[in-house]
């Protein structure tokens, strides 16, 4: 079976959409052999920060010495993004040997009068028989959404549960309050198994705490941290952290964005939880992995002249920590904002939050059945912006964005990873 014939059957299941529950996905893998009960995962749950986190705990170990297999969701530009050993995407001919076995083993769960797995839960499995194909170290695994109920959560013993920043998101699925919303996400949280939390907020801390309890699980997190000497620029951040579990002096990383110092963080408590396993990370690794570590499509700088920014803001917490950086590191200059969101998405927040900073706004749609129609966008756009264009095509829409932005100005383009992923497409054409 060919590259292409697997992404045909993997469209062909889109029909079968999102739906909860872990059955489909313990069955699929039971047919598999049951692969991930040969892994040492590293399970991360969150609302926002949970792939930066990945990332960064992947490249750490990678530095380390260790063969390290990272599954996140969604992708920019193909599905291999979501598999990566190391931190290089699984070949077209990797994924087509694993795919074949997925979709050789969903038949015999069809002809069993078993539920067809879903898209995610082909490509979790997928990712654990990989990854316990090539015999990595260890597994970065990202929950998809929510946490209780996620196909990744067929992992029984883990060897960290990590919980990043939790807000309000995904409320239809996942319940209309915080307290509602973590009590999901602390569903990745096992008996006996070692927790490590975000700085939280009490409503957070109290559930995750009582699940903790429930499970004997020990659960970590810094109520108390010491920052200073921050610097920003667009290459990075560099400060100094200190807290009762570490400290470190001039600690430089890759990623921009004040919340990536507080990822950075909870990134630091996992390394200490990991190293009190006897997992060896010295320091000098921890080092180079949070300086070399790349994660696309989040602030991530893609052109200058005019600088190309390129952010999958799609919620509030997302939009706020974009605002932030308008103000950290272009403050003063113009900014031409890009933007199209989902209608599932609280976008009137978002734009609150957004166009204050913008100088001229470009509305466009999202590759995404769940797209917000641009006139429907636009009719909440106009309360907080004064210059506003529109194009539903985004090719059209980037174009006219780039016309409107000066050299030494700034093109932001925002609001829904579906869009972020169009845009590096043509980004990577062009050039």
């Amino acid at each position: 079976m060919e590259y292409n014939d697997v992404i045909s059957y993997i469209n062909s299941i889109e029909r079968f959409g999102s739906r909860p529950g872990l059955v489909r996905v313990q069955n699929l893998l039971r047919r598999l052999g049951n692969p991930e009960k040969n892994l040492k995962v590293i399970h991360v749950a969150g609302t926002n920060g949970k792939g930066s986190v990945s990332t960064m705990i992947s490249y750490i170990l990678e530095k380390s010495g260790y063969d390290v297999g990272m599954y996140t969701s969604p992708h920019l530009e193909n599905y291999n993004e979501r598999i990566k050993i190391n931190n290089k995407d699984i070949s077209d001919e990797e994924f087509a040997t694993a795919g074949e076995k997925i979709i050789k083993a969903c038949q015999k769960c069809v002809e069993n009068n078993e539920e067809h797995p879903t898209v995610f839960e082909f490509l979790t499995a997928m990712a654990l028989l990989y990854f316990d194909e090539q015999s990595v170290d260890f597994v970065v695994l990202e929950v998809g959404l929510g946490g209780r109920y996620d196909a990744t959560n067929v992992i029984e013993n883990p060897l960290l549960s990590v919980i990043t920043s939790i807000s309000m998101d995904h409320m239809d699925v996942l319940g209309d309050s915080i307290e509602s919303i973590a009590f999901e996400k602390a569903g990745i949280i096992k008996k006996n198994c070692s927790t490590v939390l975000f700085f939280p907020n009490n409503k957070v801390y109290n559930i995750i705490k009582s699940v903790c309890e429930s499970l004997n699980s020990q659960l970590y997190y810094v109520s108390d941290m010491h920052i200073q000497n921050v610097r920003h620029s667009i290459e990075g951040i560099t400060f100094s952290i200190n807290t009762d579990f570490y400290s470190y002096k001039d600690l430089k990383v890759s990623l921009i964005g004040e919340h990536q110092i507080y990822n950075t963080a909870l990134v630091l408590l996992a390394v200490e939880v990991l190293r009190n396993k006897g997992i060896e990370i010295s320091e000098e690794n921890v080092r180079i992995g949070l300086e070399e570590c790349y994660w696309p499509g989040r602030l991530e700088i893609v052109g200058k002249n005019p600088l190309i920014l390129l952010d999958g803001a799609h919620n509030e917490e997302g939009a706020l920590a974009l605002a932030k950086a308008f103000e950290q590191y272009f403050h003063d200059q113009n900014i031409t904002l890009l933007i199209g969101v989902l209608k599932d998405k609280p976008y009137e927040l978002m734009l609150k939050q957004l166009l204050p900073y913008a100088s001229k706004v470009v509305l466009t749609e999202p590759n995404s059945s769940r797209k917000l129609p641009i006139d429907e966008l636009e009719k909440t756009a106009v309360k907080y912006s004064s210059y506003i264009y529109q194009n539903a095509d985004i090719a059209q829409a980037y174009e006219l964005a780039l016309k409107l932005t000066n050299e030494k100005d700034v093109l932001c383009c925002a609001g829904s990873l579906y869009l972020i992923g169009e845009i590096k497409k043509m980004i990577k054409k062009r050039s």
